[in-house]
């Protein structure tokens, strides 16, 4: 891939700021369990607007994350989050967390463009060395979408996740600037 002057606008999707209206579409994707499953470990719950525009306020001063929205070049609509967080600025390392909110996007390609974007502006805007993240190993999904885009496995966290009555493991996975095809 080859290094792109838009930082923020991909094939499928652009990269966004957040705006008020935003906590409307997380607290729909609240009561999506497909969704906040494959998210994180936490335990699925739907949350209220309200609650999700306290949870999504942020400090403007907070030097530790970046965080976008993504929405489609198409129609401008908000289909998912992505950030880089946990940033280590005197290590160059970054943690990153997405999701696609809006079911009928995932598995076509929009959050792969948004996962290019976002390490397009890590590497070349953050000057980040290393992004890494974690993730389910039943989100077979995420998993592929991650190794498609440079993310290699390094580890796992073991039993780290109940799902069902179920055991599994929290993939860790990483790339450095020299990984990824965009350096």
């Amino acid at each position: 891939m080859t290094y792109k002057r838009d930082l923020f606008r991909g094939e499928l999707v652009r990269l966004a700021a957040a705006t008020e209206e935003d906590a409307a579409a997380f607290a729909r994707w609240s009561e999506d369990a497909e969704y906040l499953r494959g998210l994180d470990t936490d335990y699925a719950r739907p949350r209220s607007v309200a609650e999700m525009a306290r949870q999504l306020e942020r400090s403007p001063d907070d030097r530790g994350s970046v965080e976008f929205r993504i929405r489609t070049l198409a129609d401008d609509r908000l289909i998912g989050f992505v950030v880089l967080h946990s940033i280590e600025w005197n290590n160059r390392t970054a943690n990153l967390a997405i999701g696609i909110g809006e079911a009928e996007y995932r598995g076509r390609g929009y959050g792969a463009d948004a996962l290019r974007l976002v390490l397009g502006y890590a590497f070349n805007e953050l000057n980040m060395e290393r992004v890494g993240l974690d993730v389910n190993d039943n989100n077979e999904q995420a998993i592929r979408a991650y190794e498609k885009v440079g993310f290699r496995r390094e580890g796992a966290m073991r039993h780290a996740l109940l799902r069902d009555g179920q055991w599994h493991d929290r993939v860790i996975m990483g790339i450095l600037y020299t990984e990824w095809e965009g350096s």
